[in-house]
């Protein structure tokens, strides 16, 4: 039962960092292609632990 006094955790999926592709892209030295690929996929804005899911090296 639920307190309601009693704050949750937050869950993962409310504290992922979110990050530009492109910053993504240059942290992790990905070419134009791949940065666009992931663009495509994801949006300007992701999830980081989406993006690292989805590089390609």
């Amino acid at each position: 039962m639920h307190h309601p006094g009693k704050s949750l955790p937050p869950r993962q999926s409310d504290t992922a960092k979110t990050v530009l592709v492109s910053e993504f892209a240059k942290r992790f030295r990905l070419g134009l292609v791949e940065e666009n690929r992931l663009r495509k996929l994801l949006g300007p804005i992701a999830r980081e632990i989406d993006l690292l899911r989805h590089a390609g090296r």
